[in-house]
């Protein structure tokens, strides 16, 4: 166990200003408070503070800090309290110590929500102060280097834990030796066989390349010496868990890896680096697409090199990595780093300096709206604060616990691809986003507008995945909004998040409309006039916030009608007894002389008010819609045979009507069967017309071939109903077309 003064000494090594009484009246208070306390190895339990303020030593941070780590236990596992710390460390120790303490207290019966409630405390507390995560990364290391001392089942969770979420989060802030060495003690622990032969054969190849490593780095050293060109080089080599990855994720052997040892060029400055990458390309060749130049464009973490691999002196593949002192550092330290962690403008007023988001106060920009110099504060500069916010911010889109935990470690390991808008804005997404990650990932608002995409001035399908280097360019329509079905294929948890919620609100929509028209036909029915102050009055008696929730109960049938009329006027359950039986819930569609309710079209994918999947309406063809308990309302064409079975229930039929604008840009699906002339060229000359009349074939199947005709399945997508028999007329001229008639829809599988 580290004593005292060599913790103080430590600190004063790199600090010599650092408040030393400070450091010394945490370490007795915290050694006092833990007392006869024990870890599970046996050994005091204060050992683990002082390591953990060991670690955050190492990452040279102030005294603050280093004292947090000595007393972040205190009001957790100890008689400690806030207002104690307070007194005698300081509020801004109470405040850091508090927040630690907040992460760890919550228990619930989930493993999974639990995971997720720490997770959302954790970027809350975050959010306030970012030296949080610096302590909180320091007790999951020490934690994770005497994990073999926990029991087996514990031992697997906490590793996995650390896995899914505390490695990538150092990750993604940059603090690489935090990720590697989190990364391979949970790999010792998830699987130590496969580390164990990993480390085997790391020692065979030692054996046969002793003197490899410093042969290399010589050769680099005299070249760059004879070029004038002041730098050190190192060779390092890569971790089990590293290796395992890569291995994993490209399927291939060990021994045909070759970035295992890698070397590092830091130089003085910025210009040194590219001028050392031109001399080894000059002087070896390099390998094509293994050239990365992350210092024109960092990673999210703010991570900044220049990447190349050469056929070097001794003919092998090596892994070249080119840096300066100061990106050495951040590479390493991250949000840690002296680098920026000198920055005192977030850590001296944390509550003034949260973390913000891509907006900037109108005080710190001149005229041109440019950020004044000086005025940046230290989020601003770092891509990893920004990467924070945004995680931040999706705690407020009120996701489940699992949902936001999914997101979450979305974006924690997600590999970069870096595009571009037209005006050059770089944005960073994970590998295989798409247009809409992009749209979102510019604003919300370009996301829930999205309707279409450049790539590269190219139109291309909402769908492409995107890669290195593409230029986007999103089209919008105030008319649009998201659809459920992207859901199921971006990549990025601010996708995703935005898509449900505005799915949730979609749906809360139409309950609300639906309720409304619901409870307004049974008045008319009942002929008594309906009125929203009435409505308003009755909310304490139905235990209701504001209307609207009041018709969404109603469509959920949460709420019976009887009762909701009964509360805004008392006495019409005594005068309208005979109307208000079992069945009110659904008598409102039988009457014709209320209007028709307007629909302005629905997806498959909303629960609440949407088309039949077999007989989908088209819009401008007469529409019905039928009332199902718990299910909402489905929408069928008149003519449909799902009608048939609702025959003998009027009472659960709503007149509708279209409600379409011509301007705006919706489709619609019509199935049709077309028998055809078995001759070549059939199918090309039928997709022809279709494309002629401008409409769009969603899916095709052959249903079935005989000797001189063939059967085919067509799903068209079509304006409105003019449109649809428009596109039908046209085939029917081409001689090759028996038959073609409108359809129910049909899936692959009843098919053939």
């Amino acid at each position: 166990m580290m004593r005292q003064y060599e913790l103080v000494e430590k600190v004063l090594s790199y600090d010599p200003d650092a408040d030393e009484n400070l450091l010394n009246r945490a370490y007795v208070y915290g050694y006092k408070k833990h007392g006869t306390q024990k870890r599970a190895s046996g050994d005091p339990y204060f050992s683990h503070p002082i390591e953990v303020a060991a670690i955050l030593a190492d990452l040279k941070l102030d005294a603050t800090v280093v004292a947090t780590g000595l007393l972040h236990d205190t009001i957790e596992d100890t008689d400690a309290t806030r207002e104690e710390i307070d007194k005698m460390f300081g509020p801004d120790i109470g405040s850091l110590v508090e927040g630690l303490t907040k992460i760890s207290e919550l228990k619930l019966i989930s493993r999974e929500t639990a995971q997720s409630e720490n997770l959302r405390k954790l970027f809350f507390a975050i959010s306030k102060d970012i030296r949080v995560l610096l302590v909180k990364l320091a007790d999951r290391l020490h934690n994770m280097r005497t994990i073999m001392h926990v029991k087996p089942e514990k031992r697997m969770r906490i590793a996995q834990e650390t896995m899914d979420i505390y490695a990538p989060l150092a990750g993604r802030m940059g603090i690489h030796f935090f990720r590697e060495e989190l990364e391979d003690n949970c790999f010792a622990v998830l699987n130590p066989e496969a580390r164990e032969t990993i480390i085997k054969r790391l020692k065979e190849m030692h054996a046969e390349e002793k003197y490899l490593l410093h042969d290399i780095a010589e050769i680099l050293n005299r070249k760059l010496k004879q070029a004038n060109i002041k730098a050190r080089v190192y060779g390092r080599e890569k971790r089990p868990y590293s290796i395992f990855r890569k291995m994993e994720r490209q399927s291939i052997s060990l021994e045909t890896i070759s970035d295992i040892y890698a070397f590092r060029i830091i130089t003085k400055t910025e210009d040194d680096c590219y001028r050392a990458l031109g001399l080894i390309h000059t002087e070896w060749p390099m390998v094509p697409e293994r050239f990365k130049d992350f210092i024109s464009i960092p990673k999210s973490n703010d991570y900044r090199s220049v990447h190349t691999t050469i056929i070097g002196p001794t003919r092998k593949r090596i892994e070249l990595q080119i840096r300066t002192e100061e990106m050495e550092e951040v590479n390493e330290f991250g949000i840690a780093s002296h680098a920026l962690y000198k920055d005192q403008s977030y850590i001296n007023n944390p509550q003034t300096s949260q973390i913000p988001g891509d907006e900037t106060n109108g005080s710190d920009q001149n005229a041109n709206g440019e950020l004044n110099p000086g005025s940046v504060p230290l989020s601003e500069k770092t891509s990893a604060f920004k990467w924070l916010r945004h995680v931040i911010d999706s705690l407020e889109d009120g996701d489940t616990p699992e949902e936001y935990l999914e997101h979450t470690k979305l974006e924690l390991f997600a590999d970069q691809a870096f595009c571009f808008t037209p005006k050059g804005r770089l944005i960073a997404l994970p590998k295989h986003a798409t247009p809409i990650d992009f749209a979102y990932a510019v604003h919300t608002d370009i996301g829930n507008t999205c309707v279409g995409c450049k790539i590269n001035g190219v139109t291309a399908p909402l769908r492409s995945k995107l890669n290195n280097g593409d230029e986007v360019e999103i089209a919008t329509s105030k008319a649009s909004k998201p659809q459920p079905i992207w859901e199921s294929f971006v990549m990025t948890g601010k996708a995703k998040s935005a898509i449900r919620r505005a799915s949730r609100e979609e749906r809360r929509r139409q309950y609300s409309r639906l309720g409304q028209e619901m409870l307004t036909r049974i008045f008319k029915k009942i002929k008594v006039e309906f009125t929203e102050e009435k409505l308003i009055a009755a909310l304490p008696k139905l235990a209701f916030k504001n209307m609207q929730d009041v018709y969404v109960a109603i469509a959920r049938n949460e709420i019976k009608l009887r009762d909701v009329a009964v509360a805004m006027v008392p006495l019409l359950l005594e005068n309208h007894a005979d109307k208000f039986n079992h069945q009110t819930h659904f008598e409102i569609g039988a009457s014709n002389a209320t209007s028709p309710m307007p629909v302005r079209g629905a997806t498959e994918d909303v629960g609440v008010i949407r088309f039949s999947k077999k007989h989908p309406p088209i819009a401008g063809e007469r529409i019905v819609g039928i009332l199902k308990p718990g299910d909402g309302m489905v929408i069928y064409p008149i003519h449909s045979e799902e009608l048939e079975a609702y025959h003998a229930h009027p009472e659960l039929w709503i007149d509708m009507v279209w409600d379409i604008d011509e301007n705006e840009n919706q489709w619609f699906t019509a199935p049709i069967e077309i028998t055809l002339l078995n001759e070549i060229g059939a199918l090309a000359s039928v997709s022809s017309v279709i494309a002629e009349q401008n409409c769009n074939i969603w899916n095709t199947f052959i249903i079935s071939r005989e000797v001189d005709y063939y059967h085919l399945y067509l799903e068209v997508e079509v304006r409105n109903i003019q449109h649809f028999n428009q596109m039908k007329n046209s085939l029917q001229t081409l001689s090759i077309v028996s038959e073609i008639k409108r359809v129910a829809g049909k899936k692959y599988g009843e098919i053939g």
